[in-house]
């Protein structure tokens, strides 16, 4: 079947959650070839989608705008989106200007279409990323309007917005094109974070969720020995939801967790984080037994082996859609993960809400699967006392200015070390 010159990467809303083969094994050919976070970033992209699906207009704009942004970075600067700078948004801005002929259409038709012969969807020859117009039956030069244009950067912005409250990119190269456009002038475009994007679960609100969590466990292990085992993880080794989750050319496996032969030390390996880096967390003898409770759950040795690629969170009931359709031994997807980590963070906030803890409550219900991560990070520099550096390497992050965020105490934290400080420590000594 034809193809066009530049594929439509994403599904209508109806569609979305089902992907398409065509376009998974594009993003996986990507992935090997050229921009090794490709198939990462491509998952982000889907699930912002997946967020703007009740409002038909807002849909199809970002997923215009995503389709357009993607086919530059990866068929044009081969160049992961996460590692741009403001000069290279101009030059992506450029191109949209000036889009090569063969990529302008002068009508609108759908991305995807039926082929009822394979019974599956597949990419519309006829569409093409930039749709010029008409005037008399003349093809008129295409141009993109001031309007369009900052469109396309709002969007932009909106993405790297998720990205960073992902903790996927640490700048917003859209937003600062905004702030030195001509545009920054009339109005001076800020960022919007998620609210409590950065946050992190208390001492005493973390201790609810993991009492829920336990409790669950128990009361329902078929359910929740693998809640248990998500909450451990992604705590202990400050982990991406993205990156225990499967998606287009990955899927986490028993074999990441590894043995150092020589010293006995084990670690949770990730092939592909943040930029395409692979990198190793150490793992706690927390996570360790918490290793051996979930593998004995799921009837496996104790300790995995290499080259075992037994899922680690499989499906309670096969998938009824997507690319999984019918696999019950199959990885949760981000959606699911995050479903399942928030449900469980709703039940502790109501607990301690029972408890007369109204404000705790009402804190914890702004925070989500991902703010567990932050909490990892900041209970090993604020309270386990673990070196900037180590916990930096185990992080991902690129600079420790980023890890060094998380150095903060609470207002009453800090009143209270004030108070005995001496005006001379060497008072008394003779």
């Amino acid at each position: 079947m034809k193809m066009p010159p530049v594929l439509p990467l994403f599904e209508s809303a109806l569609h979305i959650q089902e992907g398409n083969s065509h376009i998974n094994q594009y993003i996986t050919q990507i992935s090997i070839s050229q921009v090794t976070d490709a198939g990462l970033l491509y998952e982000h992209a889907t699930e912002l989608l997946y967020e703007q699906k009740n409002n038909e207009n807002s849909y199809k704009a970002y997923r215009s705008e995503l389709t357009t942004f993607f086919h530059w970075c990866f068929d044009i600067a081969k160049k992961s989106a996460a590692g741009l700078s403001r000069r290279e948004i101009a030059r992506y801005l450029d191109y949209c200007q000036h889009p090569p002929i063969e990529l302008i259409g002068f009508f609108n038709v759908a991305q995807f279409k039926l082929d009822k012969e394979l019974g599956r969807r597949m990419p519309n020859d006829a569409w093409r990323p930039f749709v010029g117009k008409k005037k008399l039956g003349e093809k008129l030069p295409y141009a993109l309007s001031e309007n369009a244009l900052k469109t396309k950067v709002a969007i932009l912005s909106s993405f790297y917005s998720y990205l960073m409250s992902e903790d996927f990119c640490e700048r917003n190269p859209a937003q600062a094109w905004m702030n030195h456009s001509r545009f920054s002038s009339k109005k001076k475009y800020q960022l919007k974070t998620e609210e409590g994007s950065m946050l992190s679960f208390s001492e005493l609100q973390w201790s609810y969720v993991i009492s829920t969590v336990e409790q669950l466990a128990r009361d329902d292990p078929e359910f929740h020995q693998r809640s248990l085992f998500l909450i451990k993880l992604v705590y202990f080794c400050y982990l991406r939801i993205s990156e225990v989750s499967a998606r287009v050319g990955y899927t986490p496996v028993m074999d990441q967790f590894r043995q150092d032969s020589q010293t006995g030390i084990w670690s949770f390996y990730i092939p592909q984080s943040k930029g395409g880096k692979p990198r190793s967390v150490a793992i706690s003898k927390g996570l360790l037994s918490g290793i051996v409770e979930y593998r004995r759950f799921l009837k496996l040795p104790d300790y995995p082996t290499p080259g075992e690629h037994h899922p680690l969170f499989i499906r309670h009931r096969a998938a009824g859609r997507g690319r999984e359709v019918g696999n019950i031994n199959a990885n949760l997807g981000i959606r699911q993960v995050r479903e399942e980590i928030d449900n469980i963070i709703e039940d502790a906030a109501n607990k301690i809400e029972s408890d007369g803890l109204i404000e705790d409550a009402h804190q914890m219900r702004k925070l989500t699967a991902h703010n567990i991560r932050h909490t990892g990070i900041t209970h090993d520099i604020n309270i386990n006392g673990r070196p900037l550096s180590h916990v930096q390497a185990d992080a991902g992050h690129e600079s420790i200015d980023t890890t060094s965020q998380y150095l903060h105490t609470s207002q009453i934290e800090r009143h209270q070390s004030a108070q005995n400080k001496p005006l001379d420590h060497l008072q008394g000594i003779e």
